[in-house]
């Protein structure tokens, strides 16, 4: 058995679920699911502070990322104490998580042993399911990790299945950021996609585009589904004025039709782990809520009214 640390969450998420939570000695700040990985020691902090609106948390991110300053810092007194084998990390986004510059220079501080480095890379679902082989590999149990991969891209195909089969397929715009607006684009397209629906912003394997409220309007999706980076869906409600003071923000159609959600966005579509198939059993329930019951409504979304 290897001393593993991981550096991300969606990385917990695959260790936890190929069944190999007791190789785990130490996390992110931000790893929390499932609950019982609270307890592990915490090896990594935000350079800036997390709390405060969508804009404020924007700015201190630009201005770090503008002094070309990493966003998170890594405790290398606690990583040369917990003496990991394996550490996970990622290469895909410096705002998401410590990057892999920044674990290459904490591993450089080691003394005694060079662990080995895994840093996973996704922009597709095809790119989750082989970061799901990767760590499985790196841990010696690659037949579970095929295995896992093979049990996930069952469950998609079932629902896209069932999905496909439906007479309407809505358009969606999914909105990762509230403050500048961001659209969501990596795998969501292809959630989205398979789930049934048309999706209007964003490319699939591509990182998120700004946009601004003129195009939101102009695009005017049936659905909008709200799902920002790191927040929970209270903090999301919390900021909802942010949109609903725009001007023609009750002209857009999915407000008349009661078609604003709320998601999750911490926990489910921006996690390159597991628990994207989750998501998008979230996506058909609320696309299709007469043909797909999940048990994810309270939990993984809520439809947003305008007197909430």
């Amino acid at each position: 058995m290897a001393r593993v640390v991981s550096l991300i969450p969606s990385a917990t998420e695959i260790v936890c679920a190929l069944g190999c939570e007791d190789q785990l000695v130490g996390r992110s700040h931000e790893c929390d699911y499932p609950v019982s990985v609270r307890s592990l020691p915490v090896c990594t902090m935000p350079k800036f502070n997390p709390e405060g609106t969508s804009r404020e948390i924007d700015q201190r991110v630009k201005a770090l990322l503008a002094d070309a300053v990493s966003v998170y810092q890594i405790n290398q007194d606690q990583l040369k104490e917990l003496s990991p084998e394996v550490i996970l990390t990622q290469a895909q986004c410096e705002v998401c998580a410590v990057s892999l510059n920044d674990v290459e220079q904490a591993i450089g501080g080691l003394i005694g042993h060079e662990p080995r480095l895994v840093s996973l890379s996704p922009n597709r679902l095809e790119d989750v399911w082989n970061d799901i082989n990767t760590v499985a590999v790196a841990l010696g149990i690659g037949d579970k990790g095929r295995s896992l991969v093979q049990t996930l891209r069952a469950r998609v195909e079932t629902i896209a299945k069932r999905a496909s089969a439906q007479t309407t397929h809505s358009s969606v715009g999914c909105i990762e950021w509230l403050d500048p607006l961001m659209a969501s684009a990596n795998w969501m397209p292809e959630l989205v996609t398979l789930a049934g629906g048309r999706n209007v912003f964003g490319s699939a394997g591509e990182h998120a585009p700004w946009i601004n409220w003129e195009m939101l309007k102009e695009q005017d999706p049936d659905i909008l589904l709200l799902l920002p980076c790191g927040f929970s869906i209270a903090r999301t409600r919390d900021e909802m004025s942010i949109l609903t003071d725009k001007p023609g923000w009750k002209d857009l159609k999915a407000v008349l039709t009661h078609q604003v959600y709320l998601t999750d966005g911490n926990q489910y579509f921006n996690r390159s782990g597991p628990r994207l198939v989750d998501s998008l059993e979230i996506l058909v329930e609320i696309l299709y809520p007469s043909k797909f019951q999940f048990g994810h409504e309270w939990q993984g979304w809520v439809r947003w009214e305008n007197d909430c």
